[in-house]
């Protein structure tokens, strides 16, 4: 049977014969290739999706952590036969939430097992005959110090301690103990035994601060050590020094398990006693050290509260200020952790925090001035508070009512962890472990345990966007300081700054880039002759090919430090080479048309470098002598008279940033721009030109709409990229986390504070999943930056498709 041919239809294919079984076998093989590639590229599409979905559900997952729900349920409620009132109460809680402690009213403290509630073992404090409690007062919560003071106007000083081992059953245990680093024997505070019921303790390093109230007027006193007092580790009182010691009686605490007493302490004699004047005559209700013993305040029957300034160990009054919010009776008051702020509790539930503002204007001898504010407030429920206590770590507030009610806030963030009622009868005590995991609160006639979930309370949507007012700042502000030396210290977590930061230097660094490459891009595509073009184009595209760690390496070394000393020079660069250029594109179109044409099409870009290469040696020569001249009362330097006008010029700013970053984001933008332009079909081109439109009419009326998708998207990438920069802004910036436009002042980018910091963030932390949500932020706002383009890219198509 005769088999059928197939005519060659090239050429080339005149000596080929092919039977229709041997074509199909051809065809049957190339769709086959086709499927493959097509299944090939899609399964690489999905996999690409599937990846970045990956990323953003696992970074989201990670930040998710931040705003999980919090709470503050109860575990188990004992009945207890304390007494005591909300002035005497004490408890805390160790750190593994097994032990706690309450002191009660006897003057025994003792031990209890957190979660059953029951008592595991007693300690008593050596009380005077006859004595009774009539307050217990903490010193700063990193002190650790607990004060109680006595019917007679003595002062006994216990610190509660715990201690980690391993029990019999291999188990971890916690051991309770309560050391006196200030012996064992009270102290003399008011001379006349006047009781001791308004007092404030400090701990420094080498001595105890008492400021008290006797009779309506404030006494300071600074209890050292000293060697007439060596015997017996009591007070030695310098004002009459032939009494003898207070001796401390036998039989102070002693550890059971082990029998043995415990250390007597140090000899202390009472160094100084000042009197501070109070002009307010109403009854002192409470004193409070703030923190480093700079501030001291008295609160007063009459909800006034009288700010004392200490200056060269003095206390003077510094101002008064009522406290009560909502025009009810202040019932309680503690300071925050760090001893920054303070609390106020009123009769109708309400807690409000307030501390010193520094103000803007100096007084009368130059000195700065404060001003006590109230910041912000909680609300637990309608009852009297009757207990203020702090977090020891963290910014946390607890507080409890005379109903029964607990409640656990956030001063930072503003958030309420959990309110909740444990009891009908007042609370009386609250504390929280150390890893603020379990809360131990106290009522009249009860005491409850509560598991705490609250992992990251100093974070909320308002921390992270809107204006916090921080510690001793002056006003609410966007801030970013994950870290610092001090243990008060108040994690400030703003995003703001970074987000801003991140849109200013991809700003500046477009500003540079975009006319550069979109000009570059229609010259070569459009004017330059294709012998010239096939040599550039490759040359700026090489561009990308750079190291932006090495960019970011001459940013900061090399070139901060050259536009520091020249700064004149390149701000009159980038105003007389463009005018340079003009003039030489006008001279050039003045020239005849023959000996234009003269010149080879590839030499005429060539001769612009010679006047631009001249323009930027002579003004680079003579911008120093300029500068001096012009800047003469400043130095010879334009950087010192920025700073006489207000401008605060930093070597490593946004100038630098927009320079190397537009340098490194030319080469995208150019060559996607330039394919862009190149690819439009030269029948428009043609036809425009047959038409009698000139070069540049048809550039910009019919090339550049046709190309106009191409080019946006081409920004949109350079955006993108200048969007996701890490090592120049790294490398370049200064890592400042503030919010200006100025261009001399640094800037911190999302990616760079995340190259920095995610390093040193500890695991599980709130600073660490902050970090992880900073990187979900720059993952959605690129995503938005090329969904963005991609819509205008396409509407763009749509538009101007049709020419």
């Amino acid at each position: 049977m005769a088999t059928s041919e197939i005519p060659a239809s090239t050429p080339a294919q005149r000596n080929i014969r092919l039977t229709a079984q041997q074509a199909a076998a051809l065809d049957r093989k190339r769709r086959f290739k086709d499927r493959l590639v097509n299944w090939f590229i899609v399964l690489g599409g999905i996999f690409i999706l599937f990846a970045i979905l990956t990323i953003f559900l696992y970074l989201l997952s990670q930040a998710w952590q931040l705003f999980k729900p919090t709470s503050a349920m109860p575990v188990n409620t004992v009945v207890t036969t304390t007494a005591a009132s909300p002035r005497t109460g004490f408890v805390t809680l160790d750190e593994r939430n097994q032990i706690g402690m309450r002191l009660l009213p006897n003057g025994t403290v003792q031990f209890i097992d957190a979660h059953t509630g029951q008592p595991t073992g007693s300690k008593a404090l050596t009380l005077p005959p006859n004595t009774q409690i009539s307050r217990v007062q903490q010193s700063g919560i990193l002190q650790g110090l607990v004060g109680v003071g006595l019917s007679n106007g003595q002062l006994l000083v216990f610190k509660p301690t715990y201690q980690g081992r391993q029990g019999a059953d291999g188990k971890a245990e916690t051991l309770a103990d309560v050391t006196f680093p200030y012996g064992t024997a009270p102290l003399t505070v008011h001379d006349g035994g006047e009781p001791l019921t308004e007092f404030a303790i400090r701990d420094t390093d080498d001595s105890l601060q008492v400021l008290s109230n006797q009779g309506n007027q404030l006494h300071f006193q600074v209890f050292a050590e000293g060697g007439a007092a060596e015997s017996s580790g009591g007070l030695v009182d310098e004002a009459n020094p032939d009494q003898p010691a207070v001796a401390p009686a036998v039989g102070g605490l002693v550890d059971e398990a082990n029998a043995t007493p415990a250390e007597n302490g140090p000899a202390l004699v009472r160094s100084e006693d000042q009197v501070v004047p109070l002009t307010n005559t109403n009854a002192v209700r409470g004193l409070y050290l703030g923190q480093g013993g700079r501030w001291a305040f008295a609160l007063t029957a009459d909800n006034q509260v009288t700010v004392l300034r200490q200056q060269d160990g003095q206390y003077t009054p510094y101002q008064t200020v009522n406290v009560s919010r909502d025009g009810s009776p202040i019932t309680a008051a503690s300071p925050l952790q760090g001893e920054i702020s303070m609390l106020f509790g009123s009769a109708k539930g309400r807690i409000d925090q307030w501390f010193m503002v520094r103000q803007p204007q100096l007084d009368a001898e130059g000195n700065e001035q404060y001003q006590f504010t109230p910041i912000r407030h909680f609300q637990l429920g309608s009852s009297p508070i009757t207990v203020l206590g702090t977090e020891q770590r963290r910014k946390g507030i607890l507080a409890g009512d005379q109903q029964g009610n607990v409640g656990y806030f956030y001063s930072t963030s503003e958030r309420v962890i959990d309110k909740r009622k444990i009891a009908d009868t007042p609370i009386t005590a609250v504390a929280l472990s150390t890893h603020s995991d379990g809360m131990l609160a106290d009522a009249t006639g009860s005491s409850t345990f509560l598991d705490v979930d609250a992992k990251h309370p100093d974070v909320s949507f308002q921390s992270l966007w809107g204006k916090v007012w921080y510690e001793s700042y002056p006003k609410p502000d966007y801030v970013w300081q994950s870290s610092s030396g001090n243990q008060d210290f108040e994690a400030k977590l703003s995003l703001m700054p970074l987000t801003f930061g991140t849109l200013k230097a991809a700003f500046w660094a477009m500003i540079l880039a975009i006319p550069l490459a979109i000009a570059a891009a229609m010259y070569t595509a459009a004017f330059m002759a294709p012998s010239l073009r096939t040599k550039i184009k490759p040359t700026i595209e090489l561009m990308q090919a750079l190291p932006t760690v090495i960019l970011g390496f001459l940013a900061g070394l090399w070139l901060a430090p050259l536009v520091t000393d020249h700064l004149l020079a390149v701000f009159l660069l980038m105003l007389i080479l463009p005018l340079v250029m003009l003039l030489c594109g006008f001279l050039w179109m003045q020239m005849p048309l023959e000996r234009r044409n003269s010149i080879p099409d590839g030499i005429a870009p060539m001769i612009l470098l010679l006047p631009l290469v001249l323009t930027f040696a002579l003004v680079w020569y003579f911008s120093q002598p300029l500068e001096h001249m012009l800047f003469a009362s400043n130095g010879g330097s334009l950087v010192k008279w920025l700073a006489t006008v207000g401008i605060d010029y930093q070597s490593q700013n946004a100038l630098i940033v927009g320079l190397i970053m537009g340098f490194a984001v030319i080469a995208p933008i150019y060559s996607i721009a330039e394919d862009a332009l190149f690819a439009v079909p030269r029948h428009l081109v043609n036809g425009s030109l047959a038409l009698g439109a000139t070069p540049w009419q048809t550039l910009t009326r019919v090339v550049l709409p046709t190309a106009s998708p191409g080019i946006f998207s081409a920004v949109m990438i350079g955006f993108g990229r200048a969007v996701g920069e890490t090592m120049i802004v790294l490398m370049a910036t200064g890592n400042t986390p503030i919010m200006d436009l100025n261009l001399f002042n640094g800037m911190r980018t999302l990616s760079a504070n995340l190259a920095v910091e995610m390093g040193e963030a500890e695991l599980g932390s709130t600073h660490l999943r902050v970090l992880f949500l900073s990187a979900l932020v720059l993952f959605i706002l690129t995503f938005l930056v090329n969904t963005v383009a991609e819509v205008v890219r396409n509407r763009l198509r749509k538009k101007y498709g049709s020419l």
